[in-house]
């Protein structure tokens, strides 16, 4: 007998099973987002990286949904620069429990989960939404969010508007990228004076 025919003679599944096998077979739909704070002119960091205007928005007790977002995430995507000037100003990496993977050109051997990548990252980002796993943090820098940008990988934006005029410092968005075209998730405004605005990438 062919295997054609051992085939045929197979039972075929009943509707029960087909409905279970619709049910766990689900595609990945893990969520590249952008998480990040900015000044009301652009700017994700004024000079020489300086962050100091975040702390016109500092309040006891209010984290502006960070906690809840963070949550939902179980894997950190950053540039080098962002992960050197947070190993500058902190004891321990703040994702060290997240697969997390620094965007550079220089090879380093990995740090527990923190994994120094310098291949390529539409392919990282690719490799990622396979696999099973809760959403994907983009915690900056410009540099990581231009380039995610230029290829479409972005799914949301959560960005929250400090109050503040810079003037000068790292743009959150640089020029030279295609148009990405968003649609309105929600907006909270907080006693603060943030606004915190989420988009998602219009399909």
């Amino acid at each position: 007998m062919g295997h054609t025919q051992r085939c045929m003679l197979q039972p075929k599944p009943g509707p029960a099973l087909l409905l279970n096998l619709k049910f766990y077979w689900k595609p990945m739909n893990r969520k590249l987002i952008l998480y990040i704070a900015t000044s009301v002119d652009g700017y994700i960091a004024g000079p020489d990286d300086d962050l100091g205007f975040l702390s016109t928005v500092d309040k006891p007790g209010e984290d502006y949904g960070y906690g809840a977002f963070i949550d939902t995430v179980d894997t950190v995507i950053l540039g080098r620069r962002t992960y050197d000037w947070v190993m500058k100003h902190v004891n321990t990496f703040p994702h060290a429990d997240k697969e997390s993977y620094i965007i550079t050109r220089t090879p380093r051997p990995a740090i527990g989960n923190i994994n120094f990548y310098t291949g390529d990252l539409p392919a990282l980002v690719s490799r990622l939404k396979q696999k099973a796993g809760k959403n994907i943090f983009c915690d900056g820098g410009a540099e990581v969010v231009h380039a995610l940008l230029k290829e479409n990988l972005i799914d949301e934006l959560i960005i929250s508007i400090v109050p503040v005029l810079l003037g000068d410092g790292t743009r959150l968005f640089k020029d030279g990228r295609p148009k990405f075209e968003m649609e309105l998730i929600s907006s909270r405004s907080f006693d603060t004076g943030l606004t915190q605005i989420h988009y998602k990438r219009k399909t």
